[in-house]
């Protein structure tokens, strides 16, 4: 099967009703809480992906019994403390920047050597900040020259608790403080930038040891050590990440309408919308509930006409970090100057996305103006695209790739877009969706 897709027309209008794959975030998350459970847990609409089943994998290995079945997933959990090490164990992060961070908080009372690797991209990204704080709880962590993977954990059975500045937004990092200190006797005192809050709302709907005193821009959380997690059953809302870009598709398609069932709409992850709206994007919340501490809806979005330009409050950043190359092709189509700026966070990626989103919008014929952590995009409401364009070497990153298939069927142009099995890692139904539209 090519791994090259050819798009060369743009898409018909269109009023349809999806489904999204499950949140990958709550997806990983499930799996690693449901390993340090106390019995069955079992997961309804697991989404099952690359960066998924990396997590299955890696529990696997750690001695945890894992069942997947037609219509859900069972784990069988040992409790807090029962993970079976065998000696020279290596576990495969893959692509997962969140499996590689949050796994490392798990092992942190596992007092054999254990290896972490992952793929080529994964290996890039930066683990000195997670592994840092877990060496003051006791932890040993040895990292390649790079600072990066492979790294090698040895845990202790003489954990103390930390203090810790979490400053960059990083729920991956502040997660993994968050379960080293599950297994810390004492109190871990973490104060926290903003950023997706999935797992402190896990905890609570699990009855643990977590207190969140929320403030304007940090969290202050205090942890202390757990004795038992019970086990939990949970449906896995649609992952807004993977949402977005079909937001983006139909805002920029003419005459459409669609509604995106039963989606993960959490406040610490609804930046995009935010921003999409203040654009002229028509995005509308039906049916709004609360499952498990988590806000879930159905999101109905319209054809845009008039697209305006933003300067994008950095407030909104941590929020919307993995939609914004998707959000730039909003503003390329927008009338005026859009800027976004304290972006270097999206270079931390699975590729530099903030030079990807600047090498894509250039290569539509988008002007835009690039720094370390900053873009200016001049919108074009007249694009329109006669030419082939070719995007690849980018580190198969799901997310590029995505968002040139939305820039194709929207702007036209003759698309060859390499890579194509890289939305494995995220959404593998992603192809199978767009086609449904067509």
């Amino acid at each position: 099967m090519s791994e090259v897709i050819v798009l060369n027309k743009k898409i018909h209008n269109f009023n349809k009703k999806i489904s999204i794959s499950g949140d990958k975030s709550l997806s990983i998350r499930w799996v690693l809480f449901s390993s340090i459970a106390s019995g069955t847990s079992r997961a309804y609409n697991l989404l099952m992906s690359e960066d998924v089943l990396a997590a299955i994998d890696a529990v696997k290995k750690l001695g945890i019994k894992v069942d997947i079945n037609k219509d859900y997933c069972e784990i069988h959990g040992k409790g807090i403390n029962g993970y079976q090490i065998k000696d020279n164990l290596t576990i495969d992060a893959k692509n997962s920047g969140t499996l590689g961070r949050l796994i490392l908080g798990l092992l942190v009372n596992s007092t054999q050597t254990i290896k972490i690797i992952g793929d080529k991209s994964l290996s890039k990204r930066d683990f000195r900040r997670v592994a840092e704080p877990l060496k003051k709880f006791g932890v040993k962590c040895k990292l390649n020259r790079n600072k990066g993977l492979p790294l090698t954990i040895t845990g202790s059975n003489f954990l103390k608790p930390i203090n810790y500045l979490e400053n960059k937004g990083s729920a991956q990092c502040k997660s993994s403080i968050i379960f080293a200190a599950l297994k810390t006797p004492g109190t871990t005192y973490i104060k926290a930038k903003k950023s997706r809050n999935h797992t402190e709302l896990l905890c609570k709907h699990l009855n643990l040891p977590v207190h969140v005193q929320s403030k304007k821009k940090y969290d202050f959380i205090k942890v202390n050590k757990a004795n038992k997690i019970n086990s939990f059953n949970y449906k896995i809302p649609s992952d807004i990440s993977s949402s977005a870009f079909f937001i983006v598709l139909t805002a920029l398609s003419q005459k459409s309408k669609l509604i995106i069932k039963n989606v993960n709409i959490n406040p610490s992850r609804t930046g995009v919308i935010i921003i999409l709206k203040k654009m002229g994007v028509r995005i509308t919340f039906k049916n709004k509930k609360i499952y498990k501490g988590e806000k879930i809806a159905d999101i109905e979005v319209k054809s845009s006409n008039k697209l305006k330009s933003i300067n994008c409050p950095t407030s909104l950043n941590s929020s919307a970090i993995d939609e914004f190359l998707v959000i730039f092709l909003v503003a390329a189509k927008a009338k005026g100057l859009s800027y976004f700026k304290d972006l270097a966070e999206l270079n931390q990626k699975e590729s530099p996305r903030l030079k990807w989103g600047a090498k894509i919008l250039n290569m539509m014929g988008i002007k835009t103006e690039l720094t370390n952590h900053s873009i200016k995009i001049y919108g074009n409401p007249n694009i329109k695209i006669n030419k082939k364009i070719i995007i690849k070497n980018f580190l198969k990153d799901h997310r590029v790739f995505m968002t040139s298939t939305i820039a194709a069927l929207s702007f036209g142009g003759e698309w060859h877009i390499h890579d194509k099995s890289s939305i494995d890692t995220s959404f593998p139904s992603f192809l199978k969706i767009i086609n449904e539209l067509q």
